[in-house]
């Protein structure tokens, strides 16, 4: 399918693969420590761990000669997901939210208080919405566009 959203959720579309990702980003490195977060089968780990690497994602890099021992760390490809992954926290922390409220908040480092995502317009900074975009064929659109209103509003 010629869809940029398509090709992202085929590599990063499963649920063990987006924790995974949520937890590198919070600092988590070796198999172990995976392991421990999520409760996920040595199995499935590795598989989305050998995928991560695969597409370039995460970098494996040893630690430890003997035994042999690894961790994972972000590529640039990987970092660029931190949106992706924060406008997920913050689609959860509003739309289903806990008891008690968000279960972590994510702090800008520079002025020490929370934050979310905002999607912003990189030539005029402008925030970015689905009320003030549109979406039209790009440079890599072939033969007819896959879904209708495609100069339309995106919502």
């Amino acid at each position: 399918m010629n869809c940029s959203i398509a090709k992202t959720l085929d590599v990063v579309g499963e649920w063990w693969t987006l924790l995974i990702l949520r937890d590198v980003m919070r600092g988590a490195r070796r198999f172990e420590d995976f392991q421990a977060s999520l409760g996920i089968a040595r199995s499935v780990l590795s598989a989305r761990l050998k995928r991560l690497t695969g597409q370039g994602i995460l970098e494996r890099v040893a630690y430890q000669d003997h035994p042999p021992r690894y961790e994972y760390l972000l590529t640039d490809k990987g970092r660029d997901l931190f949106p992706v992954i924060a406008a997920l926290l913050r689609w959860g922390d509003t739309w289903a939210p806990g008891p008690a409220g968000p279960p972590m908040l994510v702090v800008h480092e520079s002025c020490g208080n929370p934050t979310q995502p905002v999607l912003t317009c990189p030539h005029c900074a402008g925030e970015v919405t689905p009320a003030n975009t549109r979406a039209v064929p790009g440079p890599g659109m072939t033969g007819k566009p896959g879904w209708p209103g495609v100069t339309a509003r995106v919502v």
